[in-house]
């Protein structure tokens, strides 16, 4: 969801799952209500702002949906109907024109029957029999900013972007930067306007986030934020220094016509000097468009720029009149559009990263490409049984297609995830390519890379020693639901650890008495200052004083997570408390062990990763230097003065009927008690609700009182 539709009431994930056919009348007005304020907000950020928030995919869904919903109920129709729309009014900062001819949308299709029945249509409304030759164009679509040139006598005299579809933005000083845009023309006709898209490569993309990076300015998402904010600088020296390029294929005011058919005018196109595409290709059945459409799409990562499906075109101009437009798309072309966050690219390399836990981690690196709206060079391989072509059972997946670096690749996100790799061709596999081996050392430190039974991951065994894991520590150690240091975030980490000065937690705390005086200091190095030093020093001071909670979790203990920090510091209460338990305790036996795995939410797996943390020798004496530098605060215990479970051990068991088991455990350890997920002599009362099993014998066993849940109810006074 994007973060302009999250500030509004709309609930923008049921809409795209809705199924139209079921809507009933009484709802429609109001899905409709929504969809017009959803997509004309995707409009104007697309359109003007050039920083759109809502993806290709889910704009394409919500605009299906709306288009259904006014086809079963056509008396409902907004006004304001995305149905009527066509790219979103002009900004202020630019003049208007008004375009002589309308620049207008294209319909898509997203499945072949589309295209089956697009072609359908057409002869449909023609009245032409499947015996018939009917010729179509199939070029690629281009993911840019249509732009529309209109030169008279040979002159190029205005450029204009598409706007609404009626008017414009006037951008005729920034077009005339373009390389790829003609000043003058011989030969054409005494009016041409020429319509294409603008557009920026892979390589000058990369280039220039490249040059913003360096210079502190904003970088851009993707080549078509990229090239539309250039285009549409109000300072035209700022678009001359950004490489745009320009496709010319389309035309709109003509004085004479260029040719008789799409392709033999967009020839003419190329002949007066514009650059056009030339994957373009005439086909004259929809099994040929289909064939080119998979050919462009397994060769998109190959293109060097940017396009997001085909579109199709009928071939004769003469019979593009007859079709003419409906009202806001024409009825002679449509866009065939790849499917959402897919994407065939080139595996070049597999990196392994060690992360916190001493996971090794397989990452792909790939030849870049634009998937759902993001420029992707790097994917999750997972581990070594999925680049092996196998899941944790040893089943195959991908039918057993293992992964090598030189393979082509699919790559696919959902959301805002990592993108992955989801499938392999192995018809484009290089001859040389062989299978990958997992290492058996960890890259970062050479220590021995174990994956143990039961475990998906191979773990470096360097601990400490090993600087990825140190580094991966401390960034956690940081991060926002750890300490939270102001000022303090990844890069600073890696330059501080890189430079010796933090490669401890404790070391962040003895930052300001080694590095705010003397010879070396951090407002002598660069990109600080006095006053930004300072801060950062202040910052780290202010966390000193921190919950139990947040220093658990910052430890970075493996299977201890925010959840987790927050059971065991309300457990026990105090960091003494707690470090004095993890002492006592031995793996698998003694009342401290038995305490650790009854508290609920706590079993045996993250309990001996806690205990092996707390009494390694090194990672102790790291946790104990941190720990004098803080000011740990005590969980603050609740007020139980009138409660009649204050101080004692509550198990829920068996089916509850009146509340979740969550609420349940909330309620009780509000009122003081400490909620344990096993039965055992310390329990003081057993809630058992029906299909209870085990622990109710045992409970009888040790002859702990068992009460039901309304016993229970009753007995905290909320009945």
């Amino acid at each position: 969801m994007t973060t302009k539709v999250e500030r509004s009431s709309v609930d923008l994930g049921r809409l795209l799952i809705l199924d139209p056919s079921v809507v009933s009348e009484t709802d429609v007005a109001g899905l409709l209500e929504d969809l017009s304020s959803i997509l004309n907000l995707a409009n104007t950020e697309y359109h003007t702002e050039d920083a759109p928030t809502l993806s290709d995919a889910d704009y394409d869904t919500l605009k299906r949906l709306n288009t259904a919903l006014e086809t079963r109920f056509p008396q409902l129709q907004r006004a304001d109907s995305p149905t009527h729309q066509v790219g979103a009014p002009v900004s202020d900062g630019f003049g208007k024109v008004k375009h002589a001819v309308r620049m207008l949308s294209l319909g898509n299709a997203f499945e072949e029957e589309d295209v089956e029945d697009f072609s359908n249509g057409v002869r449909k409304f023609l009245g032409l029999g499947e015996s018939v030759p009917l010729a179509f164009t199939a070029e690629p679509k281009i993911d840019g900013l249509s732009l529309s040139l209109r030169y008279e006598n040979g002159q190029l005299v205005q450029a204009a972007t598409r706007g609404d579809g009626e008017t414009g933005e006037n951008v005729t000083a920034n077009a005339k930067t373009i390389d790829d845009v003609p000043h003058t023309l011989t030969g054409a006709p005494e009016v041409l306007e020429v319509r294409g898209e603008v557009y920026m490569s892979h390589e000058d993309f990369a280039a220039l986030n490249a040059r913003q990076t360096e210079k502190g300015d904003k970088v851009f998402a993707n080549p078509r934020n990229a090239a539309a904010g250039s285009l549409r600088q109000l300072d035209a020296t700022i678009t001359k220094s950004r490489p745009l390029k320009f496709f010319a294929y389309a035309w709109g005011d003509l004085s004479t016509p260029l040719a008789s058919t799409q392709s033999a005018a967009i020839q003419r196109l190329a002949d007066l000097g514009f650059s056009i595409n030339l994957l373009t290709k005439t086909c004259n059945t929809t099994a040929e468009l289909l064939a080119h459409y998979h050919h462009i799409e397994v060769n998109r990562a190959d293109l060097g720029y940017d396009i997001d499906g085909v579109v199709y075109k009928v071939d004769d101009l003469a019979l593009q009149n007859r079709l003419g437009f409906r009202s806001t798309t024409p009825r002679w072309a449509i866009a065939h559009k790849f499917p959402a966050e897919l994407a065939w690219t080139r595996l070049e390399a597999i990196d392994i990263q060690v992360g916190r836990t001493g996971a090794l981690s397989p990452v792909a690196r790939l030849e870049p490409i634009t998937v759902g709206g993001v420029v992707v060079s790097n994917a999750t391989l997972h581990n070594e049984d999925y680049i092996a072509g196998r899941d944790g059972n040893g089943e195959p997946i991908r039918e057993g297609r293992d992964i090598r670096v030189g393979d082509w690749v699919q790559v696919y996100r959902a959301g805002d995830v990592i993108p992955k790799i989801n499938d392999v061709d192995l018809k484009r596999r290089p001859d040389d390519a062989t299978p990958f081996e997992f290492p058996h050392r960890c890259p970062e430190c050479n220590s021995p890379a174990v994956r143990e039974a039961g475990d998906a991951v191979h773990r470096c065994t360097g601990g400490l020693i090993c600087p990825a894991q140190a580094v991966e520590r401390l960034k956690h150690f940081v991060g926002r639901a750890a300490f939270d240091i102001e000022g303090l975030g990844s890069k600073q980490v890696e330059q501080f650890y890189s430079d010796g000065w933090v490669q401890t937690p404790a070391d962040i705390f003895r930052l300001r008495e080694r590095y705010g005086d003397g010879l070396q200091q951090l407002k002598n190095r660069e990109g600080w200052g006095e006053r930004s030093a300072n801060n950062l020093f202040d910052a780290i001071d202010e966390k000193r004083k921190i919950p139990l909670n947040r220093v658990i979790f910052a430890l970075g203990i493996r299977h201890v997570g925010e959840t987790a920090g927050s059971i065991l510091a309300k457990h026990y209460g105090s960091w003494s408390n707690f470090a004095d338990a993890m002492d006592a305790a031995k793996i698998g036996i003694g009342m401290s062990w038995d305490d650790l795995i009854s508290i609920d939410g706590v079993g045996a797996v993250m309990a001996e990763s806690v205990l092996t943390a707390m009494q390694h020798p090194s990672e102790r004496d790291s946790i104990d230097a941190l720990v004098a530098q803080l000011d740990i605060e005590d969980v603050a215990a609740p007020d139980t003065s009138d409660s009649p479970v204050a101080g004692k051990t509550v198990v829920f068991t068996g089916t509850l009927e009146k509340m979740t088991r969550a609420e349940a455990k909330a309620r009780a350890e509000a009122l003081g008690a400490k909620v344990s997920g096993s039965v055992s002599s310390k329990t003081d009362i057993l809630v058992a609700g029906p299909g209870a099993g085990s622990k109710a014998k045992k409970a009888a066993d040790l002859g702990v009182e068992t009460i039901d849940e309304d016993g229970w109810l009753a007995l905290i006074g909320d009945t």
